[in-house]
């Protein structure tokens, strides 16, 4: 351990050289130490990297701003709080996504959007991360960006789940055009996992009052109940996250959103039954919930008319 603690300082001592052919070579060691072993992460952390990891997103160099962005998603796993106690971090990672069209090379756009989403497995930090608004866009931006890598785009609408987890990120969300964003790649992008992951942060979104008029505006409870038809070939995640998305637009909706679920086709109830058959736990009990709303009606939603 001790020798892990000198090896650790010694790297760090030569992020701060003035050659930068040594910061790269100190860079590149570290990335390969946080990576194989999970000890050295808050190691390094505790040497003192990460203000200069959190430099080093600036830098204009690629190779230097992609291992700095690996150390820090290595370091997140391990040590959020050090990350997190670091100021300025925030705004570093910022910077590498808002720059995610131009100057950010792609691996370090992925890694900072994964160092997000490995941060908001910490519900603590969910409201900080969702309070800053050119972090949410600019994730929102790269799901936009018809020329984003896959990667990239996964891993922005991970960190946005992250987000929304917390609801009073939701608004925040919806108020900066995630709705029409969302839809729009499920519309436009075919590639299963990319659905999984959009309709997962659609199904958060829909839970709160700002969200039936912003999905009234892309048709989206009718792209979901499209989703729920068996026809679709729609995987099993899809299926449920469209089922919570529908159940949580009733549920925090108001009338519109209540007449537009009870009034879909047999085809969705269908694919509702199948996630009641087949779903998760968790699924199931969602299915069944919706379920009843749809085959019962609006009777029992009238006060919501």
């Amino acid at each position: 351990m001790e020798v892990k603690r000198m090896t650790a300082r010694l790297l760090v001592t030569k992020l701060g050289s003035v050659s930068e052919v040594t910061r790269s070579e100190a860079l590149a060691e570290l990335r390969l130490m946080t990576k194989h072993d999970a000890e050295s992460r808050l190691i390094v952390a505790e040497a003192g990297a990460i203000p200069y990891l959190e430099e080093t997103l600036y830098s204009s160099s690629h190779d230097s701003q992609d291992n700095a962005a690996a150390i820090l998603l290595n370091i997140s796993i391990s040590s959020r709080a050090a990350l997190m106690s670091t100021r300025g971090l925030l705004d570093a990672i910022s910077h590498v996504l808002r720059h995610h069209a131009t100057n950010s090379s792609p691996f370090a756009v992925q890694s900072s959007a994964a160092t997000l989403h490995s941060l908001l497995v910490d519900d603590s930090y969910r409201p900080l991360i969702g309070a800053k608004r050119d972090i949410v866009y600019s994730l929102i931006e790269i799901i936009k960006r018809p020329n984003s890598p896959p990667r990239s785009v996964k891993d922005a609408l991970k960190a946005l789940f992250g987000i929304a987890l917390f609801p009073p990120n939701r608004a925040s969300l919806i108020g900066l055009g995630a709705v029409a964003a969302l839809f729009s790649l499920v519309l436009k992008d075919g590639r299963v996992g990319i659905l999984e992951d959009a309709t997962a942060v659609i199904a958060q979104i829909a839970g709160c009052e700002e969200s039936e008029r912003e999905f009234w505006k892309v048709s989206g409870a009718k792209v979901l109940v499209d989703l729920l038809d068996v026809g679709t070939g729609s995987s099993e995640r899809i299926k449920e996250n469209a089922v919570g998305a529908l159940l949580n637009l009733v549920r925090c909706g108001g009338g519109g959103a209540v007449k537009e679920v009870t009034g879909m086709g047999p085809s969705a109830v269908e694919g509702i039954r199948d996630v009641v058959e087949n779903g998760s736990a968790k699924g199931k009990s969602k299915g069944i919930a919706l379920l009843k709303i749809v085959e019962g009606g609006a009777k029992e939603w009238d006060f919501a008319v």
